[in-house]
């Protein structure tokens, strides 16, 4: 699969069958729309392609307003993101930085520069709610329209549903928030997950007795926050019982940066590079700050000690 940050260049341009999406989480209703593309390609001889944004158009606004409240949480980092295009299929992946430039482009402009010049878009699927061009004023119909014009064909997919409840990326933000992580994941179609490579701390937790695998968060805004049990993949056979930290570290780091902290228990080796997954459980508390170290480490063991209880169970 290639990844292109922005339009290809012109030289790497190929006639493809495209989605267009912002795909958070890559859910259950993503992967019929991406299997749709990857079967039409198939049957047409191009490539499979979609096409997601970075930032959010949603974060992008409620910044350019100020109002932070306004930003979706992020269900999914970039890389889960492109491993999830990766399963469906896709052979090419255009991650769209979402700008002032972009987001004042007339929706005739990003059909006729974007799609058909840019992208050589032969087949196109989008969601039945579908807007695009400034001020959201391009829509389904028209695509329709520039696609008789354009010579590409254009397929709207309903909205797909899992036991009469719709499948969104706001309804599994809704399960996260509740902590429902076996709705999230019948809505995601697997187990909600985290992953990325371990970085170099502070040492804090090492010093404290209880060493962490330490995971930078691309999500300014991520979907849980607080204290859960959890299991790691990508250290051994087999995933590793755990206990993870995810937001910031309001006792110890006062830069509200996020983390996503990690104690696998009962392991001990050298994880630094390492490509990790973490998989989340059970939530057992919310982050909050501690008056000092010692209260900090009595609250960890005790919540090491629920976690070993969760596993015994």
């Amino acid at each position: 699969m290639k990844v292109f940050r922005g339009i290809p260049a012109a030289d790497a341009r190929h006639p493809c069958a495209l989605a267009i999406g912002n795909f958070d989480g890559v859910h259950c209703g993503h992967r019929q729309l991406l299997a749709r593309v990857r079967a039409a390609a198939t049957q047409r001889g191009i490539d499979a392609a979609v096409m997601t944004f970075q930032p959010h158009p949603r974060e992008y606004f409620a910044r350019l307003c100020g109002d932070l409240s306004k930003v979706p949480p992020t269900i999914a980092n970039l890389r889960d993101k492109l491993l999830g295009f990766a399963e469906a299929g896709m052979e090419r992946v255009i991650v769209e930085h979402f700008s002032a430039h972009f987001a004042a482009l007339p929706h005739q402009q990003f059909i006729e520069h974007v799609l058909v010049q840019g992208l050589q878009v032969k087949w196109l699927i989008v969601g039945e709610d579908f807007c695009y061009g400034a001020n959201r004023a391009g829509n389904v119909e028209h695509l329709r329209q520039a696609g008789r014009r354009h010579g590409f064909e254009v397929e709207v997919l309903p909205d797909v549903d899992v036991n009469g409840l719709r499948i969104s990326s706001s309804a599994i933000r809704e399960a996260l928030l509740d902590s429902d992580f076996g709705r999230a994941a019948e809505l995601l179609g697997r187990p909600y997950a985290i992953s990325g490579r371990v970085i170099h701390g502070k040492k804090l937790g090492r010093d404290l007795g209880f060493p962490t695998l330490n995971l930078r968060m691309e999500q300014q805004m991520p979907a849980l926050t607080g204290i859960f049990v959890t299991r790691v993949h990508g250290l051994a056979a087999a995933p590793l019982p755990s206990v993870s930290c995810i937001g910031t570290r309001p006792t110890v780091d006062d830069s509200g940066r996020r983390l996503l902290e990690t104690h696998v228990l009962n392991y001990q080796g050298d994880c630094y590079g390492r490509l990790v997954k973490v998989e989340f459980l059970q939530k057992l508390r919310d982050n909050r700050k501690f008056g000092s170290l010692a209260e900090l480490t009595a609250a960890i063991a005790g919540d090491v000690e629920q976690a070993r209880g969760y596993f015994r169970r």
